[in-house]
């Protein structure tokens, strides 16, 4: 009887069957480009009318993606799940409700817990063996913008609850996510260029700490990578 090769048994794959694929083997990649697409579309979201609505859109994309990313690193799964799935109504619960501080407070500050759980397991993920996968180098990105809006969040937060916190160009008493986002990151990078500044206590003290953790993610997590990147040229 003649026989075939197992290629030829099976059917090409389609188009979405292979970002399945690309999905399940790299989802760092994924999630580092949908935090990438939301600071892009950020500058034209909140000048609409419909950019509150938009932008919870785009973040609960990200929450989606975020917890598929987390089941291939050591973190848990179901933890992931049970921050981010009150994250999520609490955002779209302060959409419906704008004028609510309590609830807008209390969603961005379960959106900022859940994006620093995906950090965690991000970063649990890179030292998790001894060997730099694609994967895990997309993941230094990945962790690195999910930082970046973690802090960011938490800004959106503190400024909710003590009105003031923050200053910038603006005479507004409160600042914008992008504004918060861009404070985020300069502060992460350490290369302290923003116009927007903490005044508050709360908000100086939450600053400290992402200053340093942006010197300890490229002391720890940089180095050990570039590290073992050498180490198996090497070998």
């Amino acid at each position: 009887m003649e026989t075939k090769l197992w290629d030829d048994l099976r059917e090409p794959p389609t188009r979405m069957e292979r970002w399945g694929a690309i999905l399940r083997k790299q989802p760092s990649a994924f999630l580092l480009a949908v935090q990438l697409l939301v600071i892009v579309l950020l500058p034209w979201l909140q000048d609409l009318d419909y950019g509150r609505v938009a932008l919870t859109v785009l973040s609960l994309c990200a929450l989606t993606v975020a917890v598929f990313t987390v089941r291939s690193t050591p973190a848990l799964t179901w933890l992931s799940i049970l921050i981010g799935l009150p994250a999520a109504v609490l955002e779209v619960w302060s959409v419906a409700s704008p004028g609510n501080a309590l609830i807008v407070a209390l969603a961005h500050t379960a959106l900022s817990m859940f994006y620093f759980y995906t950090a965690y397991g991000l970063v649990s993920y890179m030292f998790e063996d001894a060997w730099v996968t694609k994967d895990e180098l997309f993941a230094v990105g990945a962790a690195f913008t999910v930082l970046l809006f973690a802090f960011a969040y938490l800004f959106l937060a503190i400024q909710e609850v003590w009105p003031g916190s923050f200053v910038g160009h603006s005479q507004a008493e409160n600042r914008t996510f992008l504004e918060l986002l861009f404070f985020s990151a300069a502060n992460l990078t350490s290369v302290g260029l923003s116009d927007v500044g903490a005044v508050g206590a709360q908000a100086r003290s939450v600053t400290i700490l992402e200053q340093l953790g942006g010197v300890m993610y490229i002391a720890m997590v940089i180095s050990r990578l570039v590290a073992l990147t050498v180490m198996r040229n090497r070998g």
